[in-house]
């Protein structure tokens, strides 16, 4: 009988997970994904053709799939010139499916069964809404691009309307024996997720073990100066509850890289949970890869011992 793991998330945390998840034959597997997004492509479909942003479904659902390498490559490919300039092609893809099938979640299904993919992704809902902060000088900012552009100190965030979760969705947290968090953006890509109604209220009922996977590095705009308890304590405020485990990252970046993530406001995540009743678990699971777009070495998440971390929780 395989294990029912529910992750919680979205970007390029979310999917570097799904990476390690898809090969564990022991778990079954539903991506929950956030739907604020409004940056690049996503947000001017999201815009234009009133669909929720399709980003971070679109690298989930290549993450799970088995061809992963061609299909990343057909599936992110982006546009350079001509009035299709920045979009990905598996963002088209899925806006015009949302547009063919009648709902977004109906074409996720869809092309989940065209590739094959290896679990699930769920759009956490279908409805539209938009992620407010409001910063340490009072100020409140509408909307996630313009909530990073801020880069001030949030003190708390909210949606601009109350949006119901998918029943697919507070189902699979119901019948979750796992639920995991992140990696991902703290605020626009985690704990979106748990203002949706009902999301907040199924983690609560659920008697999972719940984890958390914290980020390597701090984000601009969104998580300067945190530290691991910082990042904890944020996600349990929204929660309302603990999380029983913690995975945290030991290895620093190499002198070079973390410099030009300094110069770029971003910085080394700093352990500091000694007395804590959440379960740490402090291992080395920072890679770094070189990005094809622009040739710079970025920090990630190495996928397959992090996989390696989530499988041993679950023997727990």
């Amino acid at each position: 009988m395989k294990m029912k793991v529910v992750t919680i998330g979205g970007g390029t945390g979310l999917s570097t997970l799904l990476k390690g998840l898809k090969h564990l034959s022991s778990f079954e597997i539903t991506a929950v994904v956030s739907v604020t997004d409004e940056g690049g492509s996503s947000g001017k479909l999201r815009k234009e053709l009133n669909v929720p942003p399709p980003g971070d479904v679109r690298n989930n659902i290549v993450a799970l799939a088995e061809d992963e390498d061609l299909l990343a490559k057909l599936m992110n490919y982006r546009f350079m010139e001509g009035s299709l300039k920045g979009h990905s092609l598996g963002n088209l893809i899925i806006a015009a499916l949302t547009k063919i099938e009648g709902s977004f979640s109906e074409a996720i299904r869809t092309l989940e069964k065209v590739l094959a993919i290896k679990g699930r992704v769920l759009p956490v809902s279908e409805d539209h809404a938009r992620l407010v902060a409001r910063f340490e000088d009072g100020e409140e900012v509408v909307g996630e691009t313009n909530i990073v552009k801020k880069n001030g100190k949030i003190v708390k965030v909210w949606l601009d309307r109350s949006i119901e979760a998918l029943p697919g969705v507070t189902e699979a947290i119901s019948e979750a024996e796992m639920i995991v968090f992140g990696p991902g953006s703290l605020y626009t890509s985690i704990i979106t997720n748990v203002l949706v109604k009902g999301v907040k209220e199924a983690i609560k009922r659920s008697k999972a073990r719940k984890v958390y996977i914290c980020n390597l590095m701090t984000q601009p705009g969104e998580t300067t100066g945190y530290r691991v308890s910082d990042h904890v304590r944020e996600l349990e405020r929204y929660l309302e509850e603990k999380v029983d485990f913690v995975v945290v990252n030991t290895k620093r970046p190499s002198p070079e890289v973390l410099e030009r993530y300094r110069k770029e406001g971003s910085d080394f995540v700093e352990i500091d949970v000694e007395n804590t009743q959440n379960t740490i678990i402090a291992e080395p699971l920072l890679t770094e890869i070189v990005d094809p777009l622009d040739g710079k070495k970025k920090v990630r998440h190495d996928f397959l011992r992090l996989a390696g971390v989530i499988e041993r929780i679950s023997r727990w």
